[in-house]
């Protein structure tokens, strides 16, 4: 098993957002989770990337337990990052550095790692020549080559989003992560950042994505998840989820795209 969620809860205050989230995945899956705003969708990816630290539960990876109600920071920054590595995050308003070209927000996080290694001196230019390769090699792939040199504000929301993606990518996670990835797109730049996300699912990435996208739920994903009030409501195939909902929450929160 790739990835182990168990028992995951978070508060703010005296506000219960996760209640207990409970989950599994393969590698190569993409899971979908869906449900209304506030259901504590945003929360729970936060806490897998340890950007939120959960209250309680376990996180393991690979077979690795990455938390089990300890705070993760307790064991040193360095720890944590080693944590936060194994996902990577896309932000819906891209977040992307303003004064860095689109090269640089690509190269910028493994450039800082790079230089924390002990052989970075003797080895810099070598260093520094591969991941600039790797980051020419995403941009294309994000069909981005002619726009490396481009500031975020010289982009369109849709290339700012794939440049986004570029640089999750660039960490190389185990498993990459989507928080509503097209939710500040208009409906033409959307379907550039899906199809960018479809061709991911076809490579077998490990995705999980946090979407409203409901077609888009259904057709690329492997597994769908439905969440309400800080619960895992349902799970099963998009087939399951889509077609034949067992919950009536479920059926109640998919009435809209059913009658299209």
């Amino acid at each position: 098993m790739m990835l182990e969620v168990k028992d995951i809860r978070k508060s703010f205050g005296k506000t219960e957002i996760l209640k207990g989230i409970d989950f599994e995945m393969d590698q190569g899956e993409v899971l979908s989770i869906i449900g209304s705003s506030g259901s504590g969708k945003t929360t729970l990816l936060r806490c897998l990337n340890f950007l939120e630290t959960p209250d309680a539960g376990r996180i393991a990876v690979n077979g690795e337990t990455l938390f089990d109600g300890e705070r993760p920071e307790s064991a040193g920054a360095g720890e944590l990052r080693r944590k936060r590595l194994h996902f990577g995050l896309v932000f819906q308003n891209f977040n992307l550095f303003p004064q860095y070209t689109a090269l640089e927000n690509v190269t910028l996080a493994n450039l800082l790692l790079a230089k924390q290694q002990p052989d970075y001196k003797q080895n810099r230019r070598a260093i520094t020549e591969r991941i600039v390769a790797e980051a020419h090699e995403l941009l294309r792939q994000m069909g981005l080559s002619d726009r490396e040199s481009n500031y975020p504000h010289q982009l369109s929301g849709g290339q700012c989003q794939r440049v986004a993606i570029a640089r999750a990518l660039a960490l190389k996670p185990d498993i990459l992560c989507f928080d509503e990835p097209t939710s500040a797109l208009d409906p033409e730049l959307t379907g550039e950042v899906l199809r960018v996300i479809r061709g991911l699912a076809e490579q077998h990435m490990t995705m999980i994505i946090v979407t409203h996208e409901m077609a888009f739920a259904r057709d690329v994903s492997s597994r769908v998840i439905f969440m309400d009030n800080g619960l895992v409501c349902e799970q099963g195939t998009p087939d399951q989820i889509f077609g034949h909902p067992r919950e009536e929450r479920t059926r109640q929160f998919l009435l809209p795209f059913i009658q299209r």
